[in-house]
C-alpha cells in the first residue's frame, strides 16, 4: 500500500512538473495562451512560478524565473517525496 502511495505522489509530481514545461514552451507561441488547454495550464501553474516572477525580475525579453521554479520544484519534489517514504517506513506502509 506504502508503495502505491509513493507511485501516485511521484506521478503526480511528475505531472505538475511537465505542465511547468508545456507551459513554459507555450509561452513562446502566442495563440497557446489564449486556447482552452492553455488557460487551464495557466491556472494550474501560474500561481507557484508567480512565486519566483516576484524575486527574479526579467532580463529584457528573458525570464529566467521558470527555469529557477524548475529546478526548485524538483528539489523539493524529490525532498517531499524522500519524507513520505520515511513516514511510511515508520508506520510500517512500506
Amino acid at each position: 500500500m506504502g508503495s502505491y502511495i509513493l507511485q501516485v505522489g511521484q506521478f503526480a509530481f511528475d505531472l505538475y512538473y511537465w505542465l511547468i514545461i508545456i507551459s513554459i514552451f507555450g509561452s513562446w507561441f502566442p495563440k497557446f495562451s489564449t486556447s482552452k488547454v492553455g488557460m487551464l495550464i495557466g491556472r494550474l501553474v501560474e500561481p507557484y512560478l508567480s512565486i519566483f516572477r516576484k524575486f527574479i525580475p526579467p532580463l529584457g525579453m528573458i525570464d529566467l524565473s521558470p527555469i529557477v521554479a524548475l529546478i526548485a520544484y524538483r528539489y523539493l519534489g524529490s525532498f517531499a517525496l524522500m519524507g513520505l517514504g520515511e513516514l511510511l517506513g515508520m508506520i510500517g506502509a512500506v
